[in-house]
This record gives C-alpha cells, sequence and structure tokens, in this order.
C-alpha cells in the first residue's frame, strides 16, 4: 500500500479537534484520510448527491388499466345510514 500524503493525513485524535476544518477542505474538493494507530483507515471526501428522475406524469397510468372506474363512485354507505347521518345534522 503506498503510503498517505502527510498533508492529508490525520490521525483520529487530530481529525476530532479539526473536524470542521476537514470536512471545509473535503467539500474543496481534497480527499482526507483519517488514520488509527497510524494506519489508514477512512477517507474523509465531499458528499455528491445523486439527482433524482425527472417526473413523469402518467408514468403509472398502466396499474389502473384493469380497475373498472365505478368503483370509485360506489356509495359505501346504505340509505339507512345516511338517513341516520342526515337527521343527525352531520
Amino acid at each position: 500500500m503506498a503510503e498517505a500524503d502527510p498533508q492529508k493525513t490525520f490521525n483520529v485524535h487530530d481529525a476530532k479537534t479539526q473536524l470542521s476544518k476537514l470536512i471545509d477542505r473535503a467539500h474543496a474538493g481534497e480527499e482526507i484520510i483519517l488514520s488509527k494507530a497510524g494506519k489508514p483507515y477512512a477517507k474523509l471526501v465531499a458528499f455528491e448527491p445523486t439527482p433524482l428522475p425527472r417526473r413523469q406524469p402518467g408514468r403509472f397510468k398502466h396499474l389502473l388499466k384493469d380497475v373498472p372506474s365505478d368503483i370509485w363512485f360506489e356509495p359505501t354507505f346504505t340509505d339507512e345510514e345516511l338517513d341516520a347521518f342526515e337527521s343527525r345534522g352531520f
């Protein structure tokens, strides 16, 4: 394994005390190596968010092809239940 650049390698104790500065350096594009007992342990790099795909209206329309449209408008209450609600003033 090649030796890490000493300017970019920090032991865990130093990294804890300088974390904010190290984060700024990583955000600026540097790779910061964190070492433990003198051995490289982890790498601190800038975060690159994955872009979300563009929304496509209607892309799930095919899922509704077998669903009859009249199920959305069928009453769910009996006439007696509706009369009971109306008589209570709801």
